[in-house]
Formats: C-alpha cells, sequence, structure tokens
C-alpha cells in the first residue's frame, strides 16, 4: 500500500500517519487511538481495526494474534435514537 492510502474513512487517517506513529512509540491500538480517532468513527474500528493492528504486529515483530484491539467503552447513559438522528441531519 502507499502512503497516502486512507486507513481510516471516519477519521481520514492515512498510512503514513499510522506508520509515523508507530515509528514515535505509539504500539498499541489504543494509543494510535487517541491520537487519530482511528476506531471512534461510525464504523468503530470494523474498516480499520485490522489494517492497524497489522501495521503494529509488522513494526513490533509481534504476531497480529497477540495485537491487543481497541478497548470499547459503550455509553454510560442510554441514548434515544431521536437524539442521535437529530444530530446526523446537522
Amino acid at each position: 500500500m502507499d502512503d497516502n492510502t486512507i486507513i481510516c474513512r471516519c477519521s481520514d487517517v492515512t498510512l503514513k500517519e499510522v506508520r509515523e506513529l508507530i515509528s514515535e512509540g505509539y504500539v498499541t491500538f489504543d494509543e494510535i487511538k487517541r491520537i487519530t480517532r482511528i476506531g471512534m468513527g461510525p464504523c468503530q474500528g470494523k474498516t480499520c481495526g485490522q489494517l492497524v493492528m497489522r501495521e503494529i504486529a509488522n513494526a513490533t515483530g509481534q504476531n497480529i494474534k497477540d495485537v491487543k484491539f481497541q478497548t470499547n467503552r459503550p455509553p454510560v447513559v442510554g441514548v434515544k435514537l431521536g437524539l442521535i438522528a437529530e444530530e446526523g441531519r446537522r
């Protein structure tokens, strides 16, 4: 893949950005997520998660099975679907 390949379409993060963060020492999905918002968009990492985990595994020499995926944190309080739909129309 080219460095300009978009890894996370929800947050518009490129492969180059992910690789730079890994080279700076950010080697967990959660660390990269906090900086780039990868995995926090509508897909919740379903599209970009495996790609980021593969990059971490390749850079650190780990097996991809040993790379931990993001910590999911559902909302503390229930959210009415009407509020979400209303926000989406803005």
